[in-house]
C-alpha cells in the first residue's frame, strides 16, 4: 500500500486570516484600516520576522498596532515602504510591511527582535507561523518585483500590495509562487533518501525539484527521481501541501513507487543517496546521521511513511 495520509497539518499551514480579497479593491477601506488602531502590522526586516520569548523556548509572533506600528510606515518616507494587506484576524485588519531598508528596525525597545522563521517555526503557534510565513513571502515578491519585466520601468503597487503594475506598459505582475514537488520513494520496507550537497553534513531527505513548463506533477516526481538517484519511479501518492515562502515555493509532497533498486546519483545534485529501513530512521542519532528539520513537509513525508 502506497498511500500514508498525513497525520497531521504541515507547518506555514491553519492560517486564522480571513483574506478578504474584496477589500483590496476598496482604497477608502483600506486607507481607514491603515489608520484604525487597531490594526495588526506583521513587520519583516531583511528578510527576518518580529517575535518575542525566544529566551524561555516559547517563542511567539509579534504584531505592531496603533502608536508602536506608526513608525513602521514612515520609516522610509512616503511611498518607500513596501506594505501589503494580508487579512483580517478576529475581524481585525493585518498588514505586512517590510522595512529592510531601515538600518535599525523601527519597532519600541521592548517589542521582541527579528529572528529567521526557519530556525523557531516548530515552536510557534501554527497560526501565528502562517500568519509570519504569508507576510514574508509577499514581502519578498514585493521588494523583488519593483521593475518590469517587460520594459523595465518601475512598476507600482495596486490591489492593496497583491499586484505590481508597470508604470510605463501597464503590465500587471501577480505574486509568484514556484510549485516544487517533494517525494518520498518507497520501495518494500525502505525508502530512499538523498545527501544534497548543500545540505550540512550528514543530513539526508527527500528528493525534490521544481516543476517544469508542460510537465504534470505525478511526471515531475518520476523525472526528479530518475535524474537525481536513476530511480524508475511507478503510482505515485499525493500526501499533502505546504507553502515555503524561502522565497518563493509551494512545495507539493507525494509518497512514490520505486521500481528498481540500484542507485546512479547526480553529482551535480546529491552527493550521496541510499536506501534506509525503518530501523535505521529510527536510531539515525545513533547512526550518525541526521533528518530534515520538523517544520518540513519532507519530515513530515518521513514520519508518516515510519509510522504508517
Amino acid at each position: 500500500m502506497l498511500s500514508f495520509p498525513a497525520s497531521r497539518p504541515n507547518a506555514y499551514t491553519g492560517s486564522p486570516l480571513d483574506r478578504a480579497a474584496e477589500k483590496r479593491e476598496d482604497a477608502d477601506w483600506i486607507a481607514h484600516a491603515l489608520r484604525d488602531p487597531e490594526t495588526l502590522f506583521a513587520p519583516v526586516w531583511r528578510a527576518r520576522s518580529l517575535m518575542r520569548g525566544l529566551e524561555n523556548g516559547a517563542p511567539e509572533a509579534v504584531l505592531l498596532a496603533g502608536a508602536a506600528a506608526h513608525p513602521l510606515l514612515e520609516a522610509g518616507g512616503e511611498g518607500a515602504t513596501p506594505w501589503a494587506f494580508l487579512g483580517l484576524w478576529e475581524q481585525k485588519p493585518v498588514f505586512a510591511v517590510d522595512v529592510s531598508h531601515a538600518d535599525e528596525p523601527p519597532i519600541p525597545e521592548d517589542a521582541g527582535s527579528f529572528n529567521d522563521l526557519r530556525q523557531v517555526a516548530g515552536l510557534l503557534p501554527p497560526g501565528e507561523a502562517s500568519v509570519l510565513a504569508h507576510a514574508r513571502g509577499l514581502m519578498h515578491w514585493r521588494v523583488k518585483h519593483r521593475f518590469c519585466g517587460i520594459c523595465g520601468a518601475g512598476c507600482e503597487p495596486r490591489s492593496a500590495g497583491h499586484v505590481m503594475v508597470c508604470s510605463n506598459c501597464n503590465t500587471s505582475h501577480f505574486p509568484r509562487t514556484d510549485p516544487a514537488v517533494i517525494m518520498l520513494v518507497v520501495r518494500g520496507d525502505n525508502c530512499l533518501l538523498g545527501h544534497n550537497l548543500r545540505f550540512p553534513t550528514p543530513m539526508y531527505s527527500t528528493l525534490a525539484g521544481f516543476v517544469e513548463p508542460g510537465e504534470s506533477l505525478e511526471e515531475a516526481v518520476r523525472r526528479e527521481v530518475m535524474e537525481e538517484a536513476g530511480i524508475a519511479v511507478g503510482a505515485v501518492s499525493y500526501h499533502s501541501s505546504q507553502p515555503w515562502p524561502f522565497p518563493s515555493s509551494i512545495m507539493l509532497g507525494f509518497h512514490a513507487e520505486g521500481l528498481t533498486e540500484t542507485i546512479r546519483v547526480d553529482d551535480t545534485e546529491l552527493k550521496d543517496a541510499r536506501w534506509f529501513s525503518r530501523s535505521e530512521i529510527l536510531r539515525h542519532k545513533e547512526l550518525g546521521f541526521g533528518l530534515p528539520r520538523v517544520d518540513s513537509i519532507a519530515r513530515r513525508l518521513i514520519e508518516d511513511w515510519l509510522h504508517a
